[in-house]
Parts: C-alpha cells; sequence; structure tokens
C-alpha cells in the first residue's frame, strides 16, 4: 500500500468510528414516555424516567413525550438532579425533525446543532428551540405547554 492511499483510509475511518458510534448511540437510547395530559400540561410519571437493567436501578437521561396535536416529539433531557428541560425537537431553521445522540440535537436536513437546552450550536439555524417550562413532584415531572 502507497503511503497516500494508506493516509487517505487512515482519515476516513478516523472521521467515520465516531460517527458510527453517534449513531448506534442515539438508536439504542430512544424512549417514548407513557405520559397524560392535564389541561396545559403534559404529566410524565418519574418512573418513565428509571428503569432497571441487570437487578440495578438506573436513570435515563432523557425521554421523548408525543404531543397531542403536534407532528414532532419533545425531547425531556434530565439536565442535573431533578432538573428538566423539555425542547420540541423541531428545527428553527427549515423545520425538520431533530436526532437525539451524542448529547446534542442535530438536524438531519442542513446540519443545525443544539444543546439539550435548546441552544443553536451550529447554524444554518440561528433561533434556539421552542423549549417548555417544566416542574416535578415526588410522583411526576409536568412539561407546561400553555
Amino acid at each position: 500500500m502507497r503511503r497516500e492511499e494508506f493516509i487517505r483510509i487512515s482519515c476516513y475511518a478516523s472521521a467515520g468510528i465516531p460517527l458510527f458510534a453517534g449513531m448506534l448511540q442515539s438508536c439504542s437510547g430512544i424512549y417514548y414516555a407513557s405520559t397524560r395530559t392535564d389541561h396545559n400540561k403534559i404529566i410524565v410519571p418519574r418512573s418513565e424516567i428509571i428503569f432497571t437493567k441487570k437487578g440495578t436501578t438506573a436513570f435515563r437521561d432523557y425521554v421523548m413525550v408525543r404531543t397531542p396535536g403536534n407532528n414532532f416529539p419533545i425531547c425531556l433531557f434530565k439536565i442535573e438532579g431533578s432538573n428538566y428541560v423539555a425542547s420540541l425537537l423541531q428545527c428553527t431553521h427549515k423545520g425538520c425533525e431533530l436526532n437525539v445522540g451524542g448529547g446534542i440535537y442535530s438536524c438531519p436536513c442542513h446540519g443545525s446543532e443544539f444543546s439539550t437546552k435548546g441552544e443553536v450550536l451550529e447554524g444554518p439555524a440561528i433561533d434556539n428551540l421552542l423549549t417548555y417550562t417544566t416542574s416535578s413532584d415526588e410522583e411526576n415531572i409536568y412539561i407546561h405547554v400553555h
């Protein structure tokens, strides 16, 4: 193998491995929570965030929530302790549905990226995601959709 060919193949491999790993991570973590609505609130039971794996209790980083009357899901992301951010997964650039993975939301249409708090990290989008106020008690997490 020639040196130039080796360098080219190595570059493709080093760029592709993290991308492939991110895709696997995003596919394995998608979980749609069972919810109910009450007036202007979507109610997510805390039991939807907690799961048991090999006899150990663990917490999901996020759950997806179907929204009544909307084609786009909301991602309820645990940011710290019992604090959550709920963002509508609709890109503010051209309206494509965002992907979740690798600790960011990414747009498959034009490449915009957003933090899990809904803030633009990379354009072409210039507006942050629509985020909803959340609150919680011992049993539930509430997404206030006004």
